[in-house]
């Protein structure tokens, strides 16, 4: 008889620690509780204006800046912006190194197959940059054809470089590719059209370079870590602030309020 009431004991400590367990792994699965645990969300980045950039005292601004900066004060942690390799995003996330990509994304297959995204937010396009005094001489891909290009490694821009079959260099940033062909150095480059509105033409830093060719047609999305549930709380928190005009609002300071795509 007390064989078998230390067995049933033995029994109901076994299925408490397996339910404890069981309690235990799905909040180690939840990456909201784990942002929360350690109070940072932390968000990977380029310099990519009008998203992400510094401003003059040094404190990352941007669309993209702003809107993660307001998810994280949602979710009551501070927001750490880390440059990052754009190559290694992916490899970035898995290692917890940053826990979101917001950084003007396009949701390419590559991206939606390795990453959990959030919705689109924002229209883009990939545009060809070239000096303002041949830009009469670019119309159409055929006419940009023979040109040497500057790309950022692993964007979406390098990709229509390949797609087009166009000769190319890959740099490690947009801003880069952009330098290069002030510089000459590069016939043209291929960046988004969101970074050429802010950063090529007149009343820029690169007046003498604008854009023409409009390559691709594309969306932005955010990425986390496949599985997370923070794709799906940054879905709820942008169609919170889409409803209450701060989103929009936000997309008017940065000029981007006209890609905006409702939530």
């Amino acid at each position: 008889m007390k064989k078998k009431i230390l067995a049933m004991a033995m029994a109901v400590v076994m299925v408490m620690s397996m339910t404890g367990c069981g309690k235990s792994a799905s909040s180690a699965d939840s990456d909201l509780s784990y942002i929360k645990n350690k109070g940072t969300l932390i968000v990977g980045i380029t310099d990519f204006a009008p998203m992400d950039y510094k401003d003059d005292n040094g404190n990352w601004i941007g669309f993209d800046a702003d809107m993660a900066s307001k998810v994280a004060e949602s979710l009551g942690v501070k927001v750490e912006f880390v440059e990052i390799d754009w190559d290694n995003k992916i490899l970035e996330l898995e290692n917890k190194s940053i826990d979101v990509v917001w950084n003007g994304m396009t949701l390419t297959s590559e991206v939606t197959s390795a990453m959990e995204c959030t919705k689109p937010y924002l229209n883009n396009a990939q545009v060809v940059v070239v000096p303002a005094a041949d830009a009469a001489s670019y119309s159409d891909k055929d006419s940009v054809s023979g040109l040497s290009f500057a790309v950022e490694s692993g964007s979406a821009g390098e990709q229509a470089a390949i797609d087009n079959g166009f000769e190319y260099t890959s740099l490690t940033s947009q801003a880069d590719a952009v330098m290069e062909v002030d510089a000459g150095t590069s016939g043209a480059c291929i960046i988004d059209l969101l970074m050429a509105g802010a950063m090529v033409g007149e009343g820029t830093s690169y007046a003498d370079l604008t854009h023409t060719v409009e390559l691709t047609t594309e969306e932005y999305g955010i990425g986390c870590r496949k599985g997370s549930d923070l794709a799906s709380y940054i879905n709820d928190q942008l169609a919170a602030f889409y409803k209450d005009g701060s989103m929009i609002d936000i997309a008017k300071t940065y000029g981007v309020q006209d890609a905006l795509i409702a939530q």
